[in-house]
């Protein structure tokens, strides 16, 4: 017993009590410190202001989380470019052989732009801007464009530098540059499932397919594509300097902000007006998702009080589950979690309870991360609180659920995508491998 209270009674209490807070309308952040102050109110009487201080600071003073901001407000300038407009004009004459013809500028434009911007609305906006409207004047299906741009508009969270990734690798305590090229390989495999099954679908529906465009000689291609150039050696500079080690996570993002706005000065985009919006907007999140850090770190201290944690993951062990079963099971409770709450809110309410648990099955925490982050992108195409099906809402001037009915192959294609890596998770595992031997 703690306090009155066994450990079944005290885990329905508080998982009773953070619904009741999350269904008020609270602030996720508060919400996990109400909680975590309960639990210690419950069961110890250490000073709960001294772990609050304690464990608040300690989230937040970490040189790791300087990336966090770094990211994000490289997303942010790039997000007030033209690249979007050059993007798509620059990719066009590269992919018009393909079956799906333009439709496939999304998934690789997406790709492109994940690799720079490390947010998925970003991702999903900056390309949609251009890419629904040219689509549909070129009379592509409707459908298959919101869905592709749904879809693809998640690599945001998957191709490094992701928001997401930071977010996990420091509520896990693992290498952020690890989980980084964890990501990677499977964000090629998911762009690679996406344009799969566009060309399947355009084969199928020939007549919903325009034709290709005037075949264009291989110089007028450079010409079109000359102004990714730069965008394409930012990326590469910033992969480089991942896989072999040159720069950590942070140093990396401080070099992306000095790219990005070099490339926002070229294009004539980088004005005193954008340049203060894009600091505030990144501040903002920045601002959020920190808040959300300091009180899940309040909230995993006060659990471990109670002994809930490590109950459950002996518990999971007397099951005998098979490591499958379990990455089962918890694909389930994150697709459930990925309707009702947001990705980051959903990574750092459960690490508390389901790390333990995965590193009792003996997962490799880096391949867990990226496991999550394909949920976390899940998350984002699944009503009713999908962000990206709300960012193409207001594109497109169609209701949310449409754009989910037609954002459903890509949701399937995610799950398929967590099948692979689980079956084979060398595909996670081989550049972290690479970069950082045994």
């Amino acid at each position: 017993m703690i306090g009155s209270f066994g450990l079944a009674e005290l885990s329905l209490i508080l998982l009773g009590f953070l619904c009741l807070v999350l269904a008020s309308g609270v602030w996720i952040a508060i919400g996990l410190g109400l909680v975590g102050l309960l639990a210690m109110f419950l069961t110890t009487s250490v000073p709960i202001g001294a772990v609050l201080a304690t464990t608040t600071w300690s989230a937040s003073a970490s040189w790791t989380l300087a990336a966090l901001p770094l990211f994000i407000w490289m997303g942010e300038i790039l997000f007030r470019t033209k690249l979007s407009e050059e993007m798509f004009r620059g990719l066009s004459p590269w992919l018009q052989w393909l079956p799906g013809r333009l439709m496939h500028v999304n998934v690789v434009g997406c790709g492109i732009f994940a690799a720079v911007s490390g947010s998925s609305a970003a991702t999903c906006a900056t390309i949609g801007k251009i890419a629904l409207p040219e689509l549909e004047k070129r009379g592509y299906d409707k459908n298959m464009s919101l869905g592709s741009l749904a879809g693809a508009g998640t690599l945001g969270l998957l191709i490094p530098p992701s928001i997401p990734m930071v977010v996990y690798a420091v509520t896990a305590n693992v290498s952020v540059l690890q989980v980084f090229l964890g990501g990677f390989l499977p964000g090629a495999l998911v762009m690679g499932l996406y344009s799969g099954y566009i060309i399947i679908w355009s084969l199928l529906n020939p007549k919903k397919t325009p034709p290709r465009d005037p075949v264009m000689p291989f110089r007028a291609k450079l010409k079109e594509s000359r102004k990714l150039i730069p965008i394409m050696l930012l990326i590469l500079g910033v992969f480089c300097s991942l896989i072999f080690g040159i720069a950590t996570a942070t140093e990396c993002a401080a070099w992306g902000v000095v790219g990005a706005l070099i490339l926002a000065w070229f294009s004539g985009t980088l004005t005193r007006e954008t340049f203060f919006t894009s600091i505030m907007s990144a501040t903002r999140l920045t601002c959020m998702i920190m808040l959300i850090l300091a009180g899940a770190a309040f909230t995993t201290a006060a659990m471990a009080y109670t002994g809930i944690p490590n109950a459950l993951a002996e518990w999971v062990q007397g099951q005998n589950l098979t490591p499958h079963k379990l990455v089962f099971a918890l694909t389930i409770m994150y697709i459930i979690l990925g309707c009702l709450i947001d990705g980051i809110s959903m990574i750092v309410l459960t690490a508390v309870i389901v790390l333990p648990m995965v590193k009792q099955a003996g997962f490799d925490l880096v391949w867990f991360g990226v496991y999550l982050i394909i949920h976390v992108e899940m998350a984002q195409i699944t009503p009713p609180v999908g962000f990206n099906l709300f960012v193409l809402q207001n594109m497109s001037g169609r209701d949310t659920f449409t754009v989910a009915k037609a954002a459903l192959p890509f949701f399937l294609l995610l799950n398929v995508a967590v099948i692979i890596i689980t079956t084979f998770p060398q595909i996670v595992l081989v550049l972290p491998k690479l970069a950082f031997p045994d």
